[in-house]
């Protein structure tokens, strides 16, 4: 018999550094994290710890602006995930079609996304502005009333306009992802479907959406996880105002922890927002396995039957 071959450790030791990074920048500072959640600890006094248990988590459930703060931001996600993909799908399918200059069409269109948070957020600022906004002059141009009063001052039209900003800033990423994905669709069976006589609704439909399905599955993950975390254009725009209208959970982790001073009560804040984070990656999960499942008995079911 042959001498049983040792191990191959070369991956792992390709991996101990990340895993490392991870375990000292990512593991560490989220268990002093989940540590401080149960616990009343000041800001000006961080190493002073009262244990209070679940506390923070009961203060957190029966407060009414906090399930406000859930609702909104369940509200800025979904918006700007389900409008990130459909713009970017509708862009990808466009860049993905032949026609003169389409490259540099490619390249202008990652403009948004390139550009900075800070410069983006200064920006529509301006725009938005009541007085001099270039916003509501467009609209006086269209018909519209060109007399409104700030959007970002008010608490019906800070959130609108929060979302039209990050829509507008996040699209084309979720279109160069859409576009890389078409670009591994057959061009065989889009033809043979066209041959067939299938109109461009039914293609993309059988043939193309079946193909990147997954990638756009994959990006509504990450377009929600980074939804869930992102602050700088939100804080720079409205700082979660005003009365709260645009005040989601990682705005009120900065507020409870930073304002008020109270680090257990930001910690707890920032693990309910671990806690939903993880619980939308759990379902993609299960969603890709089922998925890949389905796939897996149609593939193997015409053999069956042929026995």
């Amino acid at each position: 018999m042959p001498a049983r071959p040792g191990r191959d450790w070369t991956p792992y030791w390709f991996a101990a550094p990340v895993a490392l990074y991870l375990l000292l920048f990512q593991g560490y500072p989220l268990v002093q994290e989940l540590y401080l959640s149960f616990t009343s600890t000041a800001l000006l006094t961080p190493d002073q710890h009262v244990f209070v248990g679940l506390q923070n988590y009961i203060d957190l459930v029966t407060q009414e602006d906090f399930r406000q703060v859930l609702l909104i931001t369940a509200i800025y996600t979904v918006v700007c995930v389900v409008a990130a993909i459909a713009l970017g799908l509708g862009a990808a399918l466009l860049l993905d079609a032949p026609f003169r200059g389409r490259g540099l069409a490619r390249a202008l269109v990652t403009i948004p996304w390139a550009a900075p948070p800070v410069a983006v957020a200064l920006i529509f600022v301006w725009i938005y502005n009541g007085q001099y906004g270039i916003f509501n002059h467009l609209l006086g141009a269209l018909g519209g009333s060109a007399r409104l009063e700030s959007w970002l001052d008010s608490p019906a039209l800070a959130l609108p306009a929060v979302l039209l900003t990050t829509i507008w800033q996040i699209f084309p990423f979720a279109a160069v992802v859409i576009l890389a994905a078409l670009q591994g669709v057959s061009s065989e069976l889009r033809e043979a479907a066209v041959i067939d006589g299938a109109h461009r609704l039914s293609v993309f439909r059988a043939v193309v959406w079946p193909s990147i399905q997954p990638s756009v599955a994959l990006l509504a993950l990450f377009l929600s996880i980074w939804s869930l975390r992102r602050f700088d254009l939100i804080w720079l725009m409205t700082q979660g105002g005003p009365i709260g209208s645009t005040n989601t959970l990682v705005i009120e982790l900065y507020r409870r922890a930073f304002v008020y001073r109270d680090l257990g009560q930001g910690a707890a804040v920032g693990m309910v927002g671990l806690s939903i984070a993880l619980l939308i990656t759990v379902v993609y999960f299960r969603h890709m396995q089922r998925a890949g499942h389905g796939k897996t008995v149609a593939r193997r079911a015409p053999g069956e039957r042929q026995r």
